[in-house]
Protein backbone atom coordinates (compact mmCIF):
# COMPACT_ATOMS: atom_id res chain seq x y z
CA UNK A 1 0.00 0.00 0.00
CA UNK A 2 2.78 2.16 0.60
CA UNK A 3 4.68 2.06 -2.39
CA UNK A 4 1.40 2.22 -4.55
CA UNK A 5 0.40 5.55 -2.70
CA UNK A 6 3.66 6.60 -3.86
CA UNK A 7 3.75 5.58 -7.36
CA UNK A 8 0.20 7.34 -7.40
CA UNK A 9 1.02 10.50 -5.83
CA UNK A 10 4.49 10.08 -8.53
CA UNK A 11 2.85 9.70 -11.80
CA UNK A 12 -0.24 12.54 -10.83
CA UNK A 13 2.29 14.92 -9.63
CA UNK A 14 4.94 14.35 -12.89
CA UNK A 15 1.77 14.80 -15.19
CA UNK A 16 0.88 17.73 -12.79
CA UNK A 17 4.19 19.06 -13.89
CA UNK A 18 4.10 18.50 -17.36
CA UNK A 19 0.74 19.89 -17.71
CA UNK A 20 1.64 23.30 -16.51
CA UNK A 21 5.67 23.15 -17.19
CA UNK A 22 5.87 22.83 -20.87
CA UNK A 23 3.19 25.65 -21.61
CA UNK A 24 5.11 28.06 -19.15
CA UNK A 25 8.26 27.44 -21.16
CA UNK A 26 6.30 28.07 -24.71
CA UNK A 27 5.52 30.86 -22.58
CA UNK A 28 8.71 32.12 -21.29
CA UNK A 29 10.23 31.23 -24.96
CA UNK A 30 7.75 33.72 -26.80
CA UNK A 31 7.90 36.34 -24.44
CA UNK A 32 11.80 36.65 -25.12
CA UNK A 33 11.30 36.78 -28.52
CA UNK A 34 8.34 39.75 -28.39
CA UNK A 35 10.80 41.40 -26.30
CA UNK A 36 14.01 41.25 -28.51
CA UNK A 37 11.94 42.22 -32.06
CA UNK A 38 10.31 44.90 -29.82
CA UNK A 39 13.77 46.76 -28.53
CA UNK A 40 14.66 46.31 -32.65
CA UNK A 41 11.52 47.94 -33.55
CA UNK A 42 12.12 50.86 -31.33
CA UNK A 43 15.85 50.92 -32.96
CA UNK A 44 14.33 51.19 -36.38
CA UNK A 45 11.77 53.39 -34.74
CA UNK A 46 14.39 55.96 -33.80
CA UNK A 47 15.95 56.57 -37.67
CA UNK A 48 12.56 56.90 -39.24
CA UNK A 49 12.28 60.89 -38.27
CA UNK A 50 15.69 61.69 -40.26
CA UNK A 51 14.78 59.78 -43.00
CA UNK A 52 11.52 61.84 -43.34
CA UNK A 53 13.64 65.04 -43.42
CA UNK A 54 16.87 64.19 -45.12
CA UNK A 55 18.46 61.53 -47.59
CA UNK A 56 21.47 62.84 -47.43
CA UNK A 57 24.49 60.04 -46.77
CA UNK A 58 26.73 61.52 -44.27
CA UNK A 59 23.42 63.00 -42.25
CA UNK A 60 22.59 59.57 -42.06
CA UNK A 61 25.31 57.43 -41.71
CA UNK A 62 25.76 59.97 -38.44
CA UNK A 63 21.90 59.38 -37.48
CA UNK A 64 22.49 55.35 -37.88
CA UNK A 65 25.87 55.88 -35.41
CA UNK A 66 23.75 57.98 -32.90
CA UNK A 67 21.63 55.50 -32.28
CA UNK A 68 24.04 52.79 -31.10
CA UNK A 69 23.39 50.29 -34.15
CA UNK A 70 25.56 50.93 -36.45
CA UNK A 71 26.91 47.13 -36.69
CA UNK A 72 23.59 45.84 -36.67
CA UNK A 73 21.22 48.27 -38.34
CA UNK A 74 20.74 49.10 -42.41
CA UNK A 75 19.02 51.97 -44.21
CA UNK A 76 18.08 50.84 -48.10
CA UNK A 77 17.36 54.35 -50.02
CA UNK A 78 15.59 53.29 -53.38
CA UNK A 79 16.35 55.11 -56.43
CA UNK A 80 15.16 58.45 -57.24
CA UNK A 81 15.34 61.52 -59.22
CA UNK A 82 19.07 61.62 -59.77
CA UNK A 83 19.52 59.35 -57.33
CA UNK A 84 20.72 55.96 -57.14
CA UNK A 85 20.20 53.23 -54.49
CA UNK A 86 21.62 53.64 -51.40
CA UNK A 87 22.90 50.85 -49.01
CA UNK A 88 23.55 52.07 -45.65
CA UNK A 89 25.14 49.28 -42.89
CA UNK A 90 25.63 45.89 -43.54
CA UNK A 91 22.93 44.14 -45.57
CA UNK A 92 21.42 40.73 -44.34
CA UNK A 93 18.34 40.02 -45.67
CA UNK A 94 17.80 39.02 -48.85
CA UNK A 95 16.66 41.70 -51.80
CA UNK A 96 13.22 39.88 -52.68
CA UNK A 97 12.40 40.51 -48.80
CA UNK A 98 13.15 44.30 -49.27
CA UNK A 99 10.71 44.69 -52.16
CA UNK A 100 8.52 42.78 -50.82
CA UNK A 101 8.15 44.91 -47.77
CA UNK A 102 8.16 48.39 -50.05
CA UNK A 103 5.61 47.27 -52.09
CA UNK A 104 3.57 45.89 -49.20
CA UNK A 105 4.09 48.82 -47.00
CA UNK A 106 4.69 46.86 -43.85
CA UNK A 107 6.77 45.71 -41.14
CA UNK A 108 8.01 42.15 -41.70
CA UNK A 109 10.71 39.30 -39.79
CA UNK A 110 13.35 37.13 -41.95
CA UNK A 111 15.71 34.59 -40.89
CA UNK A 112 19.56 35.28 -42.01
CA UNK A 113 22.61 33.58 -41.02
CA UNK A 114 23.11 33.55 -36.94
CA UNK A 115 19.68 35.18 -36.28
CA UNK A 116 16.68 37.22 -37.84
CA UNK A 117 16.33 40.46 -39.08
CA UNK A 118 13.27 43.26 -38.93
CA UNK A 119 12.79 44.98 -41.71
CA UNK A 120 10.43 48.74 -41.05
CA UNK A 121 9.55 50.80 -44.11
CA UNK A 122 9.60 54.49 -43.92
CA UNK A 123 7.59 57.07 -45.99
CA UNK A 124 10.35 59.47 -47.67
CA UNK A 125 9.95 62.85 -48.39
CA UNK A 126 9.35 62.34 -52.15
CA UNK A 127 6.81 59.78 -51.56
CA UNK A 128 8.98 56.73 -51.54
CA UNK A 129 9.60 53.66 -49.50
CA UNK A 130 13.53 53.14 -47.65
CA UNK A 131 13.43 50.23 -45.96
CA UNK A 132 15.18 50.24 -42.12
CA UNK A 133 17.09 46.53 -41.61
CA UNK A 134 17.83 46.11 -37.64
CA UNK A 135 19.87 42.53 -37.23
CA UNK A 136 18.61 40.95 -34.21
CA UNK A 137 21.00 37.75 -33.33
CA UNK A 138 19.87 34.66 -31.70
CA UNK A 139 21.13 34.96 -28.33
CA UNK A 140 19.12 38.04 -28.07
CA UNK A 141 15.60 36.11 -28.70
CA UNK A 142 16.76 33.52 -26.52
CA UNK A 143 17.96 35.51 -23.86
CA UNK A 144 17.31 34.27 -20.50
CA UNK A 145 15.32 31.16 -21.86
CA UNK A 146 17.57 28.75 -20.75
CA UNK A 147 17.73 30.28 -17.38
CA UNK A 148 13.84 30.20 -16.79
CA UNK A 149 14.11 26.63 -18.23
CA UNK A 150 16.11 25.58 -15.70
CA UNK A 151 14.08 27.40 -12.83
CA UNK A 152 10.92 25.51 -14.15
CA UNK A 153 12.84 22.19 -14.15
CA UNK A 154 13.96 22.76 -10.55
CA UNK A 155 10.78 23.65 -9.56
CA UNK A 156 8.88 20.83 -11.15
CA UNK A 157 11.76 18.10 -9.50
CA UNK A 158 11.00 19.49 -6.39
CA UNK A 159 7.25 19.37 -6.72
CA UNK A 160 8.12 15.40 -7.68
CA UNK A 161 9.98 14.62 -4.67
CA UNK A 162 8.01 16.68 -2.04
CA UNK A 163 4.86 14.69 -2.96
CA UNK A 164 6.81 11.06 -2.89
CA UNK A 165 8.34 12.48 0.42
CA UNK A 166 4.58 13.23 1.81
CA UNK A 167 3.15 10.48 0.27
CA UNK A 168 5.55 8.20 1.75
CA UNK A 169 4.48 9.82 5.31
CA UNK A 170 1.28 9.43 4.45
CA UNK A 171 1.89 5.16 3.78
CA UNK A 172 3.57 4.89 6.56
CA UNK A 173 0.93 6.73 9.01
CA UNK A 174 -1.50 4.00 7.47
CA UNK A 175 0.49 1.17 7.10
CA UNK A 176 1.88 1.38 10.36
CA UNK A 177 -1.56 0.99 12.30
CA UNK A 178 -2.49 -1.32 9.56
CA UNK A 179 0.45 -3.75 10.21
CA UNK A 180 0.16 -3.66 14.17
CA UNK A 181 -3.61 -4.79 13.00
CA UNK A 182 -2.14 -8.10 11.22
CA UNK A 183 0.37 -8.45 13.86
CA UNK A 184 -2.32 -8.30 16.42
CA UNK A 185 -4.92 -10.72 14.48
CA UNK A 186 -1.97 -13.11 14.44
CA UNK A 187 -1.18 -13.13 17.81
CA UNK A 188 -4.93 -13.65 18.72
CA UNK A 189 -4.67 -16.33 15.99
CA UNK A 190 -1.89 -18.33 17.80
CA UNK A 191 -3.89 -17.94 21.14
CA UNK A 192 -2.23 -14.74 22.96
CA UNK A 193 -5.28 -13.73 24.14
CA UNK A 194 -4.19 -10.61 25.09
CA UNK A 195 -3.51 -9.17 22.19
CA UNK A 196 -4.85 -5.77 21.42
CA UNK A 197 -3.99 -3.11 19.07
CA UNK A 198 -3.38 0.85 19.14
CA UNK A 199 -6.07 2.70 18.47
CA UNK A 200 -4.13 5.42 16.11
CA UNK A 201 -4.18 5.97 12.31
CA UNK A 202 -6.67 7.38 10.07
CA UNK A 203 -10.52 7.05 11.06
CA UNK A 204 -11.28 3.97 9.43
CA UNK A 205 -8.06 2.19 10.68
CA UNK A 206 -8.99 3.28 14.19
CA UNK A 207 -12.40 1.81 13.49
CA UNK A 208 -11.04 -1.51 12.45
CA UNK A 209 -8.94 -1.21 15.90
CA UNK A 210 -11.80 -0.82 17.69
CA UNK A 211 -13.48 -3.23 16.15
CA UNK A 212 -11.21 -5.67 16.49
CA UNK A 213 -10.52 -5.02 20.15
CA UNK A 214 -14.30 -5.73 21.29
CA UNK A 215 -14.19 -8.87 18.75
CA UNK A 216 -10.90 -10.02 21.27
CA UNK A 217 -12.80 -9.37 24.57
CA UNK A 218 -15.88 -11.01 23.54
CA UNK A 219 -13.28 -14.03 22.43
CA UNK A 220 -11.97 -14.02 25.95
CA UNK A 221 -15.51 -13.56 27.63
CA UNK A 222 -16.86 -16.21 24.86
CA UNK A 223 -13.50 -18.55 26.28
CA UNK A 224 -14.51 -17.54 30.24
CA UNK A 225 -18.06 -18.32 29.26
CA UNK A 226 -17.30 -21.77 28.23
CA UNK A 227 -15.07 -22.76 31.09
CA UNK A 228 -17.74 -21.60 33.39
CA UNK A 229 -20.65 -23.80 31.46
CA UNK A 230 -18.39 -27.06 31.96
CA UNK A 231 -17.41 -26.24 35.26
CA UNK A 232 -21.32 -25.89 35.95
CA UNK A 233 -21.87 -28.85 34.32
CA UNK A 234 -19.27 -30.86 35.64
CA UNK A 235 -21.01 -29.83 38.95
CA UNK A 236 -24.59 -30.90 38.19
CA UNK A 237 -22.84 -34.71 38.08
CA UNK A 238 -21.57 -34.77 41.10
CA UNK A 239 -25.22 -35.31 42.33
CA UNK A 240 -26.18 -38.22 40.27
CA UNK A 241 -22.55 -39.25 41.06
CA UNK A 242 -23.37 -39.47 44.75
CA UNK A 243 -26.03 -41.85 43.99
CA UNK A 244 -24.36 -43.90 41.95
CA UNK A 245 -21.42 -43.98 45.03
CA UNK A 246 -24.07 -45.03 47.39
CA UNK A 247 -25.41 -47.60 45.34
CA UNK A 248 -21.86 -48.84 44.22
CA UNK A 249 -21.50 -48.95 48.29
CA UNK A 250 -24.42 -51.37 48.91
CA UNK A 251 -23.78 -53.72 46.11
CA UNK A 252 -21.98 -55.72 48.73
CA UNK A 253 -18.30 -57.73 48.21
CA UNK A 254 -17.33 -59.19 44.68
CA UNK A 255 -15.33 -58.27 41.67
CA UNK A 256 -18.33 -57.21 40.00
CA UNK A 257 -19.16 -54.96 43.02
CA UNK A 258 -15.43 -53.55 43.60
CA UNK A 259 -14.74 -52.77 40.34
CA UNK A 260 -18.12 -50.89 40.02
CA UNK A 261 -16.83 -49.16 43.12
CA UNK A 262 -13.43 -48.24 41.91
CA UNK A 263 -15.41 -47.15 38.46
CA UNK A 264 -17.48 -44.62 40.19
CA UNK A 265 -14.38 -43.34 42.58
CA UNK A 266 -12.36 -42.21 39.31
CA UNK A 267 -15.44 -40.42 37.52
CA UNK A 268 -15.53 -38.51 40.64
CA UNK A 269 -12.37 -37.65 40.98
CA UNK A 270 -12.07 -36.74 36.98
CA UNK A 271 -15.14 -34.72 37.73
CA UNK A 272 -13.21 -32.92 40.14
CA UNK A 273 -10.67 -32.19 37.98
CA UNK A 274 -12.37 -30.87 35.37
CA UNK A 275 -14.26 -28.52 37.61
CA UNK A 276 -10.69 -27.39 39.26
CA UNK A 277 -9.62 -26.86 35.92
CA UNK A 278 -12.23 -24.97 34.87
CA UNK A 279 -12.40 -22.54 37.24
CA UNK A 280 -8.94 -22.26 37.70
CA UNK A 281 -7.51 -21.75 34.04
CA UNK A 282 -8.40 -18.23 33.02
CA UNK A 283 -7.65 -16.71 29.32
CA UNK A 284 -4.74 -14.88 28.71
CA UNK A 285 -5.92 -11.31 29.57
CA UNK A 286 -2.85 -9.75 30.48
CA UNK A 287 -2.01 -6.93 28.61
CA UNK A 288 0.25 -7.93 25.43
CA UNK A 289 0.85 -3.99 23.78
CA UNK A 290 -1.27 -0.88 23.66
CA UNK A 291 -5.19 -0.96 23.93
CA UNK A 292 -5.16 -4.55 25.81
CA UNK A 293 -8.60 -4.32 28.65
CA UNK A 294 -12.23 -3.58 27.89
CA UNK A 295 -14.46 -0.85 26.74
CA UNK A 296 -15.90 0.94 30.30
CA UNK A 297 -18.58 2.54 28.49
CA UNK A 298 -19.78 -0.44 26.64
CA UNK A 299 -19.77 -2.30 30.03
CA UNK A 300 -21.99 0.23 32.15
CA UNK A 301 -24.23 0.75 29.08
CA UNK A 302 -24.82 -3.44 29.20
CA UNK A 303 -25.22 -3.47 33.22
CA UNK A 304 -27.27 -0.66 33.62
CA UNK A 305 -29.25 -2.17 30.65
CA UNK A 306 -29.70 -5.14 33.46
CA UNK A 307 -30.27 -3.62 36.52
CA UNK A 308 -32.70 -0.34 34.89
CA UNK A 309 -35.49 -3.52 34.74
CA UNK A 310 -35.19 -4.21 38.72
CA UNK A 311 -34.80 0.04 38.94
CA UNK A 312 -37.89 0.18 37.66
CA UNK A 313 -39.94 -2.25 39.38
CA UNK A 314 -38.90 -0.68 42.87
CA UNK A 315 -39.53 2.84 41.38
CA UNK A 316 -35.92 3.97 41.34
CA UNK A 317 -34.74 7.08 39.27
CA UNK A 318 -31.30 6.43 37.87
CA UNK A 319 -28.83 8.39 35.34
CA UNK A 320 -25.70 7.23 33.54
CA UNK A 321 -23.54 9.62 32.06
CA UNK A 322 -20.39 9.51 30.14
CA UNK A 323 -21.06 6.39 28.60
CA UNK A 324 -21.48 7.95 24.85
CA UNK A 325 -17.82 7.36 23.48
CA UNK A 326 -15.23 4.29 24.11
CA UNK A 327 -13.61 4.48 27.28
CA UNK A 328 -10.94 1.89 27.30
CA UNK A 329 -9.99 0.63 30.99
CA UNK A 330 -6.88 -2.06 31.30
CA UNK A 331 -8.82 -4.62 32.87
CA UNK A 332 -11.09 -7.83 31.27
CA UNK A 333 -14.10 -7.28 30.82
CA UNK A 334 -15.84 -9.78 32.74
CA UNK A 335 -13.91 -7.97 35.99
CA UNK A 336 -15.41 -4.95 35.52
CA UNK A 337 -18.79 -6.15 35.07
CA UNK A 338 -18.32 -8.28 38.30
CA UNK A 339 -17.34 -4.50 40.41
CA UNK A 340 -19.85 -2.90 38.45
CA UNK A 341 -22.65 -5.54 39.76
CA UNK A 342 -21.46 -5.43 43.09
CA UNK A 343 -21.32 -1.66 43.54
CA UNK A 344 -24.97 -1.53 42.12
CA UNK A 345 -25.84 -4.45 43.57
CA UNK A 346 -24.60 -2.79 47.36
CA UNK A 347 -27.20 0.09 46.12
CA UNK A 348 -30.34 -2.12 45.68
CA UNK A 349 -29.72 -4.34 48.87
CA UNK A 350 -28.72 -1.26 51.62
CA UNK A 351 -31.28 1.84 50.36
CA UNK A 352 -34.63 1.73 50.52
CA UNK A 353 -37.10 1.42 47.72
CA UNK A 354 -37.45 4.14 45.40
CA UNK A 355 -33.86 5.64 46.32
CA UNK A 356 -32.00 7.10 43.24
CA UNK A 357 -28.80 6.19 41.80
CA UNK A 358 -26.20 7.33 39.11
CA UNK A 359 -23.02 6.10 37.04
CA UNK A 360 -20.74 8.23 35.56
CA UNK A 361 -17.49 7.65 33.80
CA UNK A 362 -14.97 10.41 33.42
CA UNK A 363 -11.88 9.99 31.21
CA UNK A 364 -8.89 11.51 32.07
CA UNK A 365 -5.59 11.97 30.66
CA UNK A 366 -3.79 9.00 32.53
CA UNK A 367 -6.93 7.72 34.31
CA UNK A 368 -10.91 6.36 33.93
CA UNK A 369 -12.76 7.45 37.05
CA UNK A 370 -16.27 5.69 37.31
CA UNK A 371 -18.48 6.88 40.23
CA UNK A 372 -21.25 5.37 41.40
CA UNK A 373 -23.89 7.52 43.80
CA UNK A 374 -27.05 7.33 45.29
CA UNK A 375 -29.61 9.31 47.31
CA UNK A 376 -29.46 6.96 50.79
CA UNK A 377 -28.68 7.29 54.08
CA UNK A 378 -24.63 6.79 53.22
CA UNK A 379 -22.15 5.36 55.09
CA UNK A 380 -21.16 6.14 58.83
CA UNK A 381 -17.51 4.49 58.26
CA UNK A 382 -16.28 4.54 55.00
CA UNK A 383 -12.66 2.71 56.11
CA UNK A 384 -14.48 -0.13 57.85
CA UNK A 385 -16.39 -0.75 54.61
CA UNK A 386 -13.74 -1.16 52.76
CA UNK A 387 -12.28 -3.81 54.97
CA UNK A 388 -13.10 -7.59 54.12
CA UNK A 389 -15.56 -9.21 56.23
CA UNK A 390 -16.52 -5.70 58.15
CA UNK A 391 -19.42 -4.73 56.38
CA UNK A 392 -20.17 -1.42 55.74
CA UNK A 393 -22.58 -0.57 58.91
CA UNK A 394 -25.82 -2.43 57.40
CA UNK A 395 -26.82 -5.60 58.30
CA UNK A 396 -26.64 -8.25 55.81
CA UNK A 397 -23.44 -6.93 54.31
CA UNK A 398 -19.92 -8.59 54.34
CA UNK A 399 -17.64 -6.06 53.18
CA UNK A 400 -16.92 -8.71 50.17
CA UNK A 401 -18.29 -6.59 47.40
CA UNK A 402 -15.97 -3.23 47.80
CA UNK A 403 -12.94 -5.39 48.82
CA UNK A 404 -13.39 -6.88 44.39
CA UNK A 405 -13.71 -3.52 43.54
CA UNK A 406 -10.70 -2.17 45.35
CA UNK A 407 -8.58 -4.87 44.09
CA UNK A 408 -9.47 -4.37 40.53
CA UNK A 409 -8.97 -1.31 40.59
CA UNK A 410 -5.68 -1.54 42.16
CA UNK A 411 -4.57 -3.84 39.88
CA UNK A 412 -3.96 -1.22 37.69
CA UNK A 413 -2.36 1.00 40.03
CA UNK A 414 -5.67 3.37 40.74
CA UNK A 415 -7.77 3.47 44.38
CA UNK A 416 -11.39 3.43 45.71
CA UNK A 417 -12.53 6.27 47.58
CA UNK A 418 -15.87 6.47 49.51
CA UNK A 419 -17.35 10.13 50.28
CA UNK A 420 -20.96 11.89 50.22
CA UNK A 421 -22.73 12.04 47.01
CA UNK A 422 -24.46 14.90 45.19
CA UNK A 423 -27.37 13.30 45.80
CA UNK A 424 -27.12 13.13 49.35
CA UNK A 425 -25.56 9.77 49.90
CA UNK A 426 -22.96 7.58 49.12
CA UNK A 427 -20.46 8.22 46.64
CA UNK A 428 -17.94 5.49 45.49
CA UNK A 429 -15.24 6.66 43.02
CA UNK A 430 -13.08 4.04 41.50
CA UNK A 431 -9.69 5.00 39.68
CA UNK A 432 -8.31 2.91 36.59
CA UNK A 433 -4.49 4.34 35.78
CA UNK A 434 -4.77 3.92 32.16
CA UNK A 435 -0.93 4.64 31.55
CA UNK A 436 1.88 2.70 33.19
CA UNK A 437 -0.74 0.22 34.73
CA UNK A 438 1.74 -3.04 33.61
CA UNK A 439 3.72 -2.10 36.84
CA UNK A 440 1.20 -2.31 38.93
CA UNK A 441 -0.69 -5.16 40.00
CA UNK A 442 -0.61 -7.53 42.91
CA UNK A 443 2.53 -7.66 43.41
CA UNK A 444 2.64 -4.12 43.75
CA UNK A 445 0.20 -3.45 46.01
CA UNK A 446 2.47 -2.41 48.73
CA UNK A 447 3.94 0.43 46.47
CA UNK A 448 -0.06 1.39 45.26
CA UNK A 449 -0.13 1.78 49.11
CA UNK A 450 2.79 3.29 50.15
CA UNK A 451 1.90 5.93 47.64
CA UNK A 452 -1.78 6.89 49.28
CA UNK A 453 0.31 7.47 52.57
CA UNK A 454 2.87 9.73 51.41
CA UNK A 455 2.44 12.70 49.17
CA UNK A 456 -1.29 12.95 48.08
CA UNK A 457 -2.05 11.78 44.87
CA UNK A 458 -6.15 11.89 45.53
CA UNK A 459 -8.95 10.72 43.55
CA UNK A 460 -10.60 14.11 44.72
CA UNK A 461 -7.85 15.84 43.27
CA UNK A 462 -7.97 14.25 39.85
CA UNK A 463 -11.42 14.27 39.66
CA UNK A 464 -11.70 17.93 39.76
CA UNK A 465 -9.12 18.24 36.91
CA UNK A 466 -11.50 16.02 34.65
CA UNK A 467 -14.34 18.27 32.56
Amino acid sequence: MRWALVKVCLAVTAMVVVAFAVPLGLVVKEMARDRAFAAAEREAAAVAPALSITTDRDKLERVVASAGADSGMAVHLPAGSGRAALDLGRRRAADRDIQAVRRLGRASTTTVAGGFTLLQPVALGSGEIAVVEVYVPESEVTHGVGAAWAVLAAVGLALVVGSVAVADRLGVRMVRPARRLVEGARELGEGRLGARVREEGPSELRLAAVAFNSMADQVVQLLANERELAADLSHRLRTPLTVLRLNAASLGAGPAAEQTRTAVAQLEREVDTIIRTAREAKPQTAAAGPGAGCDAAAVVRERMEFWSALAEDEGRTWRVAGVDRPVRVPVARADLAAALDALLGNVFRHTAVGTAFAVDVHNGEDAVIVLVSDAGPGIPDPHAAMARGRGSGNAGSTGLGLDIVRRLAESTGGDVRIGASVLGGTEVRVWFQTHGHETAGRGHRGAVRRRRTGKPVSIFNRLRSLP
